[in-house]
């Protein structure tokens, strides 16, 4: 049976990758790093007005569904249908629901209606009926669902007991071969050797190694965007979306979105969606046919933003440059949307409460959260926090010092008007202090020492426990290559990231020592993972094909990740840090029953600690602990570390 399988697999890959690629080269030239096919123009900023399309696409209702007995009984529906705006006039037939509202826009092809269901309404499917002067009345099915909420009953909110798994779904694993191509789409290029092409990793692929991550000590799955980006051109990374209620077809489908969902869940691993507020592709129907002008910032000429967030809390700032941050472009085929438009806001903020009902998922990382309007961003998080308590969000805020990222949390004193109902963030700045630490010998506040000095800060955060900590992802280099291939700085690294205050994420393959500089801007950051794919030489999901650094390097991170699964004072212990003392960095993770001290030689030499006085307020009177990594007893007289070497020790009763 299996080498029937093995066949057929070995048939798929060659029918679906190797001959449509070998009938593509002439459109691939010898650049790695090749963007575009050859000949292919890049995508041109023009000024776009909502003058309807005549023959529009992708029409109609959304979002497609609702459901009953929500928190906030109001939905508006984007209906969108040539003519569509020739309507003011829309009535509801059905049990318990009403017409609010009809507006119009300045294109002819969108009309909005906002509709209010009663509590206690069934679930059922209504009857709306629209009309106007000039036209004949148009009817529209719309199903309002049971509420999931009794799904909920035993549902854990993400926290500090997750450990975070993040793919990038084109580059994981390739599931379904037959889809690595989708006729009709806008890129129909397949190409592994190179950067900016897709590779062919999908949903299918990850549910397949569901089981590879649970045993890991996953415990939730953070996928780049898996919605559909139907761009022409070097959108495999999925920031470039052009339908918000469907995924793309290159991944799977909605069904097989939300199986991936229930097969996790049953592997107790949570799902988060990473979502975009700040942009679309330009192949989006809203970009297409806008639906009124100020759906986007718009320049009299392509306008970048200055990726300074500073200016948005800075008193002094001029409002040039904080306009610039917020309404500069990321790319010309990503128009930057503007989220003060009452409908757009409705839209996005249902589209997220649509996903998750509808899929059951668990949490959110928001993109690019300092671009994005910050009263919408806090309306969305208010509102998804509302309709779903358990929900987890955290949002991208790629930034520079404390107090500016803890601006976006509006933590104590930060804000004096203003909830940002954010609950964290990813934290840069811990990520930061690391990668000093690591690289940089002692200094009165750098190397080791900026570690301290920034977890000092965490007074800036309401609660510093819901940020997430990480030492690399797919915008950035890989931990192996920033490390220099190090193994003792490596480990030091997933040892801080595992103990650490807040929520661990884990970058996919930095458990087997996948390397790549510079992420989404150089080159082998977003790489395929060993045996991810039919024909693939070595199969790193496998302990017998995983050798060398790769065995020892996904031995250590299982090992230390199941104790972190099994330690109170690691999921959920207060966290106490010492003032670096001889480039020796010294803190403790703990509760009343058990404690956990990790030390960190932040120096370049071995060092032998031989006074633990300072912190006898933890050790008491304990001799000795239990090395996590490796299971073994560690006496504490005379305890020796290698130049940049952590050890984490569970001491002993």
């Amino acid at each position: 049976m299996k080498s029937s399988v093995a066949l057929f697999s070995l048939w798929l890959f060659l029918t679906c990758y190797a001959a449509p690629l070998a009938a593509q080269t002439d459109v691939f030239d010898d650049d790695p790093m090749q963007e575009r096919a050859i000949g292919q123009a890049e995508s041109e900023y023009v000024l776009r007005a909502p003058t309807g399309l005549s023959q529009p696409d992708r029409t109609g209702v959304y979002p497609p569904n609702w459901w009953t007995g929500m928190v906030d009984p109001r939905v508006e529906l984007m209906v969108y249908q040539k003519d569509a705006g020739r309507y003011d006039r829309a009535t509801v037939s059905g049990n318990g629901a009403a017409v609010e509202y009809v507006k119009q826009v300045a294109n002819p092809n969108y009309l909005f209606v906002g509709l209010r269901v009663a509590a206690g309404a069934p679930a059922q499917t209504l009857r709306l009926t629209l009309s106007g002067p000039d036209a004949a009345d148009r009817t529209i099915d719309y199903r309002l669902l049971p509420h999931p909420r009794t799904d909920w009953a035993d549902r854990e909110a993400l926290s500090s007991k997750d450990l975070i798994y993040l793919i990038m779904p084109d580059r994981f694993a390739n599931g379904d071969p037959a889809n690595d191509v989708v006729a009709g789409m806008n890129e129909t290029l397949l190409n592994r050797d190179k950067f900016f092409f897709r590779h062919g990793g999908d949903l299918q692929g990850i549910i397949d190694r569901l089981d590879y991550l649970a045993e890991l000590g996953v415990t939730a799955l953070w996928l780049n965007p898996v919605l559909e980006n139907d761009q022409p051109y070097a959108s495999y990374h999925g920031y470039a979306v052009t339908d918000h209620y469907r995924i793309d077809r290159r991944f799977g489908d909605n069904e097989t979105y939300r199986e991936l969902v229930a097969a996790a869940h049953r592997r107790g691993i949570k799902v988060i969606m990473d979502v975009i507020f700040n942009h679309v592709g330009d192949e989006h129907h809203i970009i297409r046919d806008l639906p009124a002008t100020d759906w986007i910032h718009q320049w009299p000429e392509y306008t970048k933003t200055t990726y300074r967030a500073p200016t948005l809390l800075d008193p002094n700032a001029s409002e040039y440059d904080r306009k610039l941050m917020t309404d500069g472009w990321f790319d010309k085929h990503m128009p930057d949307l503007n989220q003060q438009n009452e409908q757009l806001a409705n839209y996005l903020i249902q589209n997220s409460i649509w996903w998750t009902l509808w899929s059951g998922q668990d949490a959110y990382r928001i993109d690019t959260y300092a671009y994005a309007d910050a009263d919408f961003a806090a309306e969305w998080n208010r509102r998804l926090r509302e309709e779903v308590p358990h929900i987890g969000i955290y949002g991208e805020t790629w930034v520079h010092g404390p107090a500016v990222q803890a601006w976006f949390t509006g933590g104590r004193g930060i804000h004096a008007d203003f909830d940002s109902h954010l609950p964290g963030v990813t934290d840069f700045q811990w990520y930061y202090a690391v990668h000093e630490a690591l690289a940089q010998e002692p200094g009165w506040t750098s190397g080791v020492n900026r570690i301290y000095y920034t977890l000092a800060q965490d007074y800036l955060y309401e609660d510093p426990t819901k940020n997430v900590v990480f030492l690399d992802n797919h915008d950035i280099a890989r931990l192996f290559t920033t490390v220099g291939e190090d193994m003792t700085k490596m480990k030091s690294a997933l040892a801080l990231l595992l103990t650490a205050r807040g929520i661990p994420m884990l970058y996919y393959g930095t458990e087997i020592g996948l390397t790549g500089a510079g992420g989404a801007f150089g080159e082998g950051g977003r790489v395929e993972f060993p045996g991810g794919w039919p024909g693939d030489a070595v199969d790193q999901f496998t302990a017998a094909g995983r050798t060398g650094v790769a065995r020892e390097l996904h031995t250590y991170v299982a090992q230390l990740a199941r104790a972190r699964q099994q330690s109170e004072a690691l999921t959920e212990g207060d966290f106490t840090q010492f003032v670096p003392r001889d480039g020796v960095y010294v803190y403790f993770r703990h509760t009343a029953s058990e404690t956990v001290m990790v030390v960190f030689n932040g120096n370049s030499k071995p060092v032998t600690v031989q006074d633990w006085t300072p912190y006898r307020e933890l050790i008491g009177v304990r001799t000795a602990g239990v090395n996590l990594a490796n299971g073994k007893t560690t006496e504490l007289a005379g305890l020796t570390l290698r130049g940049k070497e952590t050890v984490v020790l569970r001491l002993g009763k």
